[in-house]
């Protein structure tokens, strides 16, 4: 059985997904996962606490794939680029394609609250600086053009990937995620 925080953690990552931050109700959560007013208090001071510590369970997660992807040394570098965002889309298909949860928050609280854009930010220069790992290794074995800057293509690529996340989100298909992999590996060599 889960733990009380990890149910209702679970709970929020697919609803703050699906609704967003501003129309996710802690009593909706609360029905939702048969969970006590009183529990909910005492693992999380308020919303925002909730909904941060949210951020930081998905974060730990893509990590988790990303590492494991950055790690896989039997493959090209690019091809665990291509690998990772493979795996990423694949989540987003089992969900509907709702996109990537960071982008969804980012865009719809970044203005309005400094504490999500700074934990946002750094979720996507977290991701862009791993991507960078395989980047700088596919430049040194000539699979890409010398005389880049591989840390900021690694967050040209986090870029283009949220904007394909939201054009998926839109059209509840794969094809801009494939197309924008597809493309900014190519345009690599």
């Amino acid at each position: 059985m889960h733990s009380t925080k990890q149910r209702l953690i679970e709970a929020g990552l697919r609803m703050l997904l699906e609704q967003g931050y501003g129309s996710l109700g802690i009593k909706e959560l609360l029905d939702e996962t048969g969970i006590p007013k009183g529990s909910f208090y005492h693992h999380f001071r308020d919303k925002e606490d909730f909904a941060l510590t949210v951020i930081d369970t998905y974060l730990a997660n893509v990590h988790t794939v990303l590492d494991q992807c950055v790690e896989a040394k039997e493959l090209p570098p690019l091809d665990r680029v291509r690998h990772f965002f493979g795996l990423v889309q694949e989540s987003y298909k089992s969900d509907g394609y709702l996109g990537c949860l960071m982008g969804a928050l980012g865009q719809e609280l970044s203005g309005m609250s400094e504490p999500f854009r700074r934990k946002i930010d750094a979720c996507f220069s977290s991701i862009a600086e791993r991507l960078a790992i395989c980047l700088d290794e596919a430049q040194r074995e000539g699979d890409i053009r010398g005389g880049c800057d591989t840390q900021q293509m690694a967050e040209l690529l986090v870029d283009c990937w949220e904007g394909a996340a939201l054009r998926s989100r839109l059209k509840r298909s794969p094809e801009s995620l494939d197309a924008m992999v597809d493309y900014f590996l190519a345009s690599l060599k």
